[in-house]
């Protein structure tokens, strides 16, 4: 069994989907760091200088206080403020990605054009341009 386990392990696909979850994650907190340090205070000063993080609606009545952090301590909250930091956040993380996935669906589609052209452009190799001409005299009898 553990040699089973080294032989999924050392797989290629194994491999790339752990390198993959990593950054992925690294990604995840460079995208929460862009939305919550650079994209909600631009949307709070458009929209009057609000923030949204601080918005929710107490769901008890001793719930009394005027931050987030304090009024989850106190009780049950609806946090619908983080809920939209949370939106947005997917929202562009979603956007980034396509845009690499369509950077990258462009750069293939070059590099196979390059290579069917490359292969057309290119003269047969002599053994083969010498069988295909053996190949035209068989027909020819």
């Amino acid at each position: 069994m553990l040699n089973e386990f080294k032989t999924f392990i050392a797989r290629g696909n194994v491999m790339d989907l752990a390198v993959g979850v990593i950054i992925g994650g690294a990604f995840g907190l460079i995208v929460n760091s862009l939305v919550a340090d650079i994209v909600m205070p631009v949307v709070g000063v458009v929209f009057g200088g609000f923030d949204f993080s601080n918005y929710f609606l107490p769901l008890s009545s001793k719930v009394t206080a005027t931050s987030l952090a304090a009024a989850r301590e106190q009780g049950a909250v609806f946090a619908y403020g983080n809920f939209i930091t949370v939106v947005i956040n997917f929202v562009i993380l979603a956007w980034i990605i396509f845009l690499m996935v369509k950077g990258v669906n462009t750069l293939r589609k070059s590099l196979e054009r390059q290579q069917a052209a490359a292969e057309q452009a290119a003269p047969p190799a002599a053994d083969i341009q010498l069988l295909t001409e053996i190949r035209d005299l068989l027909k020819a009898r």
